[in-house]
């Protein structure tokens, strides 16, 4: 076999292998077996016909194509090892030309990992965030939800309105034929709460006592042996409104651990408080990585981003069907069509992949590594969180050859660690401000790289995604 490397862009190459006539003819051997697997050739077990036997069934140009099949990922690995190229998706047959002497001649591209040389700087870079202002009507909400909390029901003689309870009987018909499993006497139902069935708050929202309701209804998949459009008959038994407690000291010494109404909205605009500044230190943590990715001089390879938008699309899909919702659904809830999902995706599989191109670079270059302790902390953590041995999780990653997998992600998070402490969040004015919540405790407030989630684009996949979609892809790709 002949090996030729040309350049096919800043990280693709292109690997040209010439295979000769008398190397197929050794591959058509067993491209005759593997054809004949799926053959019923009388007097023959499968798999066990001669190769002349099957040349004739299928014809030279099957057989001959089947071979170049069977020596063609041989070849390529040969050709790998000999180049010494690790490609970070699965190698695509790019052409395929038969030689006139004999022989095929067939361009392979292959995929490198993105690299870069000029790493951003985050020392002593600034970043502008806005700190959270908590409004006296967001303090109210809370304790307008507390009252809600502890409020009673009492008989109203009105008609129902949302938030009352309705005390229903309600049966749901296939026709004419009442479904026992989707029927209930006596339920007591929050009207507006659109916590039962599809329909049933248009029915009873203003009902009284004594209505008796009919219209449209749709049982949800895996509610009962039924799904879908049904009617839904209504009973409408009494009507019950809330009964909400005065705010009192008293009444909150009673259902809080604080003594005056003052201790309560203290607290609440403290939660409020450490709750927004979370999702501003989300921000900040965004727009550092958004920051560095835009100082980011490379060009992604098409066969990369196709490969991650595949494996995002794969993982989308299988959380889509494990819900019981197809494609179309999902694109009508979202308010998209067929061609601006793709173009997000897309986005999305981009910053991704340049978000890992950046940490990676940034490690590199600050000569970060993974220490044996770091990663049996993380083992010891995926071993509790499974409810598996240390040792089980331990031979798993390496049989699987995950642990270097887990190694990159430790890496990764490290070197995010690393720029987020070179870089300061600042007001409007220039001046520091500090994002740690109240209350945390020194060792709580690091991000994890699932924090970052959606960094640079609102992306589904978090930093540490971006190893593992790759593997998916050449899984995907193998399949």
């Amino acid at each position: 076999m002949q090996t030729q490397l040309t350049e096919a862009g800043q990280f693709e190459r292109m690997l040209t292998l010439t295979l000769a006539e008398d190397e197929l003819e050794s591959a058509k051997e067993t491209a005759a077996r593997k054809l004949s697997q799926d053959m019923k050739i009388k007097g023959f077990r499968p798999g066990k016909a001669p190769r002349a036997v099957v040349e004739r069934m299928v014809g030279g140009p099957a057989l001959r194509s089947e071979a170049i099949d069977v020596a063609l990922p041989g070849a390529v690995g040969d050709a790998l090892a000999e180049t010494e190229l690790v490609p970070v998706t699965t190698p695509r047959v790019e052409d395929m030309r038969d030689l006139d002497d004999g022989g095929v001649e067939i361009d392979v591209r292959i995929t490198l990992w993105p690299t870069v040389d000029d790493v951003p700087d985050f020392v002593g870079r600034k970043i502008q965030v806005e700190l959270p202002v908590i409004e006296d009507d967001e303090v109210d909400d809370q304790i307008e939800r507390l009252r809600n909390q502890f409020a009673e029901l009492e008989d109203v003689s009105r008609a129902a309105d949302e938030g009352d309870f309705v005390m229903i009987n309600i049966t749901a018909l296939d026709g004419t034929m009442p479904i026992a499993d989707a029927s209930a006497d006596d339920l007591l139902y929050e009207v507006g709460s659109q916590s039962f069935l599809g329909g049933l708050d248009e029915l009873v929202a203003g009902a009284s006592a004594g209505d008796i309701r009919k219209g449209p209804g749709t049982l949800p998949p895996g509610f009962t042996d039924h799904e879908g459009e049904v009617t839904l008959s209504v009973l409408v038994k009494g009507v019950k409104g809330k009964k909400l407690p005065e705010v009192t000291d008293e009444w909150v010494s009673d259902v809080t651990e604080f003594e005056t109404i003052e201790e309560l909205r203290t607290q609440l605009e403290d939660s409020l408080y450490g709750m927004k500044l979370s999702s501003t230190g989300q921000d900040f943590r965004n727009s550092v990585v958004e920051q560095g990715i835009d100082e980011l001089d490379v060009e992604l390879p098409e066969t990369l981003i196709d490969a991650e938008m595949e494996a995002s699309f794969h993982n989308l899909s299988h959380r889509l069907e494990s819900q019981g919702i197809d494609l179309g659904t999902y694109l009508q809830i979202t308010g998209q069509d067929q061609e601006s999902f793709i173009a997000e995706l897309k986005e999305r599989a981009v910053q991704t992949i340049k978000t890992r191109v950046l940490l990676e670079a940034v490690a590199a270059r600050d000569e970060m590594s993974v220490e044996d302790d770091e990663l049996d902390e993380v083992i010891v953590n995926l071993a509790a969180s499974s409810e598996q041995s240390e040792e089980d999780v331990r031979k798993a990653l390496v049989e699987s050859g995950q642990v270097v997998a887990l190694a990159g992600d430790i890496l990764r998070q490290k070197a995010l660690n690393h720029i987020l402490e070179q870089a300061s969040p600042v007001d409007a004015q220039g001046e520091p401000v500090d994002l740690e919540p109240p209350g945390l405790d020194d060792d709580e407030d690091e991000p994890t790289e699932e924090e970052l989630d959606g960094a640079a684009a609102g992306s589904e996949l978090s930093v540490d995604d971006a190893e593992t979609s790759t593997a998916e892809n050449e899984e995907s790709a193998d399949e």
